[in-house]
């Protein structure tokens, strides 16, 4: 999953939703040197990830992709999911996605000095450009996927994967309703697990 599930799915803990969001720059046990909650989100994250790259479901959507992007097809799945959360927010949470993204980006500025460096540097330009808001639109996605590719150096063709997105978007669309329903299930649970595990209340 992308950006926005991840931080969905950790709760209203801002330091818990820190962790989870940035917890792609943190390798091995180096999670270790941060505050409890923080720790929490980042062992949260590799779950949802361990999750979702083994799920069924998942599967069919990267196979759909995979004789195009190769081994890119994970990631760009996980950006295709992103784009159906924001679209369908109403039906996951009552607060509006515009105020929910708001919300979460002064909470960004607010515990900055955890964020690692590279995310500390991606953090302005998310927020400028609005992203998370934007990933409702397919226009938001195709952005997230040219800066993919730029960052390919323009080898993964991922920018070229609405295509596939518009002439498959129902079968997506499904896929990621019938998954996401599970997430959320297995996630909630791990996230208790992981509460009680650091006797955090």
């Amino acid at each position: 999953m992308n950006f926005l599930a991840h931080i969905y799915l950790s709760g209203n803990n801002e330091l818990i939703t820190i962790g989870n969001f940035m917890a792609d720059g943190i390798k091995g046990k180096n999670y270790k040197k941060y505050p409890v909650e923080i720790q929490i989100g980042i062992l949260l994250h590799r779950e949802i990830d361990t999750f979702t790259d083994a799920h069924p479901t998942v599967r069919l959507s990267t196979k759909r992709l995979h004789k195009n992007y190769s081994h890119y097809s994970g990631v760009i799945v996980d950006i295709l999911y992103d784009h159906f959360l924001a679209k369908n927010w109403g039906h996951y949470s009552p607060i509006p996605l515009d105020i929910y993204v708001d919300d979460f980006y002064e909470t960004l500025k607010t515990h900055a000095e955890y964020l690692p460096l590279r995310v500390q540097k991606m953090v302005p330009y998310m927020i400028a450009g609005n992203w998370l808001f934007h990933y409702a639109k397919i226009e938001g996605i195709q952005n997230v996927l040219n800066g993919m590719n730029r960052r390919t150096n323009n080898i993964s063709g991922m920018d070229q994967a609405t295509n596939e997105l518009k002439e498959f978007y129902h079968e997506f669309e499904a896929e990621f309703t019938s998954f996401f329903e599970e997430l959320r299930l297995f996630s909630g649970e791990k996230l208790a697990e992981l509460k009680l595990k650091f006797a955090l209340e």
